[in-house]
């Protein structure tokens, strides 16, 4: 009851807060991959499943504010964004928690090993979509001062860098993505079929966080350009 009063004095003021406490949560996803991944090289299956049933209550948490926004956005806005952008806005934070949980899910169902020639960089490329989400996070949370400053001056200018900065992470992340598909076309012949498909799977899905922390960016941009 104390909760559903939280989210309704917050929707009494503006639904930009709740929208940002989402993607809070749906980063929280997105980072607990880091020791997930860790836990999985190290073969510590208990400590991997731990890890996972965070990641899938952080999930269910997400799904809840997610719930709640949608019931409780007002039908009109007195604000300078549309409801149907702010919902598409959090369509987007909502693939982040979820791919989270299907990356986890899939890894430790399967007890999934990465090959020791490929774990660095696989490391350095789920860091780097890591940070993609971060980036997203950050930028969302300069709504409110959007909305303070009418959409305009330097704060549109300061958000349009922080978009920038995405958009380069994001690009760092599709080069990383090619560099380990060729080192994993490199081991196939030493690896089991199923398990060269699985971390093809993988790789891409990883890849997805970085490019709906992109979409996020571009749905801003959609915001700033109304």
């Amino acid at each position: 009851m104390l909760r559903q009063k939280s989210i309704l004095d917050m929707f009494a003021r503006s639904p930009i807060r709740p929208l940002q406490l989402h993607m809070h949560k749906a980063h929280a996803c997105v980072e607990r991959l880091s020791p997930f991944y860790v836990a999985v090289q190290q073969q510590d299956w208990p400590n991997v499943t731990a890890v996972f049933q965070e990641i899938r209550s952080l999930e269910h948490e997400a799904d809840d504010l997610k719930r709640d926004f949608r019931l409780h956005l007002p039908t009109h806005l007195f604000l300078p964004v549309s409801r149907g952008d702010l919902l598409g806005l959090l369509a987007i934070q909502e693939s982040l928690a979820n791919i989270s949980k299907d990356i986890a899910g899939i890894m430790l169902g399967r007890k999934m090993i990465v090959p020791d020639r490929l774990s660095i960089a696989f490391a350095k490329y789920l860091a780097r979509s890591i940070d993609a989400s971060k980036q997203a996070m950050e930028t969302i949370d300069e709504l409110d001062e959007l909305l303070e400053s009418g959409f305009r001056g330097k704060e549109v200018e300061f958000v349009e860098k922080m978009i920038k900065k995405l958009d380069l992470i994001e690009h760092e992340t599709d080069e990383m993505q090619i560099s380990l598909r060729h080192g994993l076309f490199s081991l196939e012949e030493e690896l089991k079929p199923v398990q060269v498909m699985f971390l093809y799977k993988i790789i891409e899905w990883i890849g997805c966080l970085a490019d709906k922390a992109q979409q996020a960016g571009y749905q801003l941009q959609l915001l700033l350009a109304d």
